[in-house]
């Protein structure tokens, strides 16, 4: 039985870097997959899964009109696929979740999700929201906080390194923009902004 899964984490856990390599390795052994990611994240390009340690390819992007089903099923009909690996799964929409859940169900492909869990508010992101909710397999990737401890939250910084509280939700950054922190020392950094 094919299943959804959702590899979530904080910042810099190498969600990208992990999914790359599970390409990989079904290409290796001579099978096919499909790569997506969203289409506004295009720090290094756009249709292109990047990882911060150099390794990238090409991905079919996605937003929030996207019929993802429907997308995988005409791809089906040019070769066989055998994996749907999905990166910034944080951004894709409730629909696009349970297209993919019918995907793991109905065309029998397995799909592994890579994404961030909250935003820099400690907010669930539509995406991972409703992953938590459908994924038949859950699984956490690991970074440390500065202090050694699993991260577990993402602290937004200004230009300055203080700590922002306000804002978008969605804000694409790097290392510049984010800080992978322990609950703790996340609510410190937040308290010692005047937050």
């Amino acid at each position: 039985m094919a299943k959804l899964y959702f590899y979530y984490s904080a910042m810099n856990a190498g969600k990208s870097t992990t999914l790359l390599q599970s390409s990989f390795n079904y290409r290796e052994r001579g099978m096919n997959t499909l790569l997506f990611t969203a289409a506004l994240d295009d720090r290094f390009g756009q249709s292109v899964i990047t990882s911060r340690i150099g390794l990238k390819s090409d991905a079919v992007t996605f937003d929030g009109e996207r019929d993802l089903f429907a997308t995988i099923a005409d791809a089906m009909k040019d070769s066989p696929l055998h994996c749907i690996l999905v990166d910034e799964a944080q951004f894709l929409t409730e629909a696009q979740v349970k297209q993919l859940g019918s995907v793991a169900d109905v065309l029998k492909l397995p799909v592994l999700c890579y994404g961030l869990r909250t935003d820099f508010k400690a907010n669930l992101f539509e995406g991972s929201q409703w992953l938590l909710a459908l994924a038949d397999e859950l699984i956490e990737l690991k970074t440390i906080c500065t202090c050694g401890s699993k991260a577990t939250m993402n602290l937004r910084v200004d230009e300055k390194g203080d700590a922002v509280k306000e804002g978008a939700s969605i804000e694409i950054g790097g290392n510049d923009r984010y800080i992978a922190l322990c609950r703790k020392h996340f609510n410190e950094k937040l308290k010692a902004s005047g937050v």
